[in-house]
């Protein structure tokens, strides 16, 4: 019985060992990834790796044409913006507003400020002279590592992100929301698809695999 025991014991420590072991392998492969979309991002001239994310989830979703008109919400340092400039070309209108200040980027305009003003909204709206045709949105929190808080006002964050491209957007127009995993998800999502036909949920290969980020892609905005 005793010889039963040391077996068993023997056991759950070689199993545990080899769950470490694997926790920590999957540990370095994510660091891997990220460093290599890092590494990536430095030699393409992106400012941020999550440059790939969007550039992914146009891949996989057409999003971008030639000449449409963008709106990238909470836009620094400027990844997201070297993407939507590349994708629409020299003519069209892209626009990045951001509470911080984001470096100048050659043919996009930056805007300093909050989304939650109206008056910002007026400003983007007489700037393009119009609608606008996609509308962007990575905004994240400062993460304060309480999860229940990070995801609550990473989802508001996102409903500012909403209402705003109810105001900016032309019928049939484009969103793409980064959201966090949590309680408050489903409801968001259920409050997206009552203004657009068609909604996506997406997490590109960029975004790392241990992340709770993902990215709702919406087609055929309904305007109202």
């Amino acid at each position: 019985m005793q010889h039963c025991v040391i077996l068993h014991v023997a056991s759950i420590k070689h199993h545990s060992r080899c769950t470490s072991m694997w926790r920590l392998t999957k540990m370095r492969l994510e660091d891997a990834r990220k460093d290599h979309y890092r590494k990536l991002a430095k030699m393409d001239g992106y400012r941020s790796r999550s440059a790939y994310k969007l550039s992914q989830l146009d891949c996989s979703y057409g999003i971008f044409k030639p000449r449409n008109s963008v709106v990238d919400i909470g836009s620094s340092p400027g990844g997201w913006l070297q993407v939507a400039k590349q994708k629409v070309g020299a003519e069209a209108v892209v626009i990045g507003i951001d509470i911080k200040h984001t470096r100048p980027l050659q043919g996009v305009e930056i805007l300093q400020g909050s989304i939650i003003d109206p008056r910002m909204i007026d400003k983007i709206l007489k700037m393009v002279g119009g609608r606008v045709d996609i509308v962007l949105s990575d905004l994240s929190p400062n993460l304060s590592g309480i999860w229940d808080l990070d995801h609550n006002r990473q989802i508001s964050l996102t409903r500012s992100a909403l209402a705003a491209s109810i105001r900016l957007l032309k019928s049939d127009g484009i969103s793409v929301f980064k959201v966090f995993e949590g309680e408050f998800l489903e409801p968001l999502k259920t409050e997206i698809k009552c203004h657009f036909r068609r909604v996506y949920t997406n997490k590109p290969r960029a975004s790392r695999q241990k992340s709770s980020e993902q990215y709702i892609i919406c087609f055929n905005f309904i305007l109202t």
